[in-house]
């Protein structure tokens, strides 16, 4: 069981962010930059990146109850946003969305790197949703972060090897796998938002 929820939120976690598809964006952003410039970028982005959503992480579910609004309705809520980007993904609209975010600069490892591409909305949201699936139990949440970490040193190989990995899939294998991975996330966004129906007691 404990296996099953934590391929769940890997799965949840990768896609959302999408690694590989960060790859050639990386690449776009720092085509001025040395090979060491891009390697500090690649670090910053991805410290910076982790720094945000742990913060939402830890204290996204205390904000929503501040404000007045239950997890039940934010699951919900959550799962539609998901299911969106979900789609974006199945018909190649996210692509083009990050591209247009994409503006080369000097330093891009905050913006538009580390924020809005790594820590999005999407990715923000699911920190949330994932961290309120254990709410309380100390040990599920750090397995919830240790997978956030994880997924995330997969985006710094990625922009570490990002030329070798562009080559290799070709921008035909990074489409077929964004959709392959859009269909989980849609399967993901539904489950999450049956979650907050029958947690509303329907």
């Amino acid at each position: 069981m404990e296996f099953e929820l934590a391929l769940t939120a890997f799965v949840a976690l990768f896609v959302i962010i999408d690694p590989i598809g960060l790859a050639p964006l990386f690449l776009a952003l720092t085509q001025n930059n040395t090979r060491a410039e891009r390697r500090k970028i690649a670090f910053r982005a991805v410290l910076i990146g982790f720094s945000i959503l742990a913060i939402f992480g830890l204290a996204g579910e205390a904000v929503l109850d501040a404000i007045g609004i239950g997890m039940p309705a934010f699951r919900i809520s959550g799962g539609i946003l998901l299911f969106i980007t979900a789609m974006e993904m199945l018909f190649e609209k996210r692509t083009q969305r990050r591209e247009n975010q994409a503006e080369p600069a000097n330093d891009p490892s905050v913006f538009p790197i580390a924020m809005p591409l790594i820590a999005g909305p999407g990715a923000m949201t699911t920190m949330i949703l994932l961290t309120g699936e254990y709410s309380g139990d100390i040990a599920g949440q750090a397995m919830v972060f240790g997978i956030m970490a994880l997924v995330l040193g997969m985006v710094l190989i990625m922009f570490l090897a990002g030329n070798m990995i562009e080559r290799l899939l070709g921008q035909t294998g990074i489409n077929l796998i964004s959709r392959l991975f859009g269909m989980f996330l849609a399967a993901l966004s539904v489950q999450f938002v049956i979650d907050g129906i029958k947690q509303i007691g329907f």
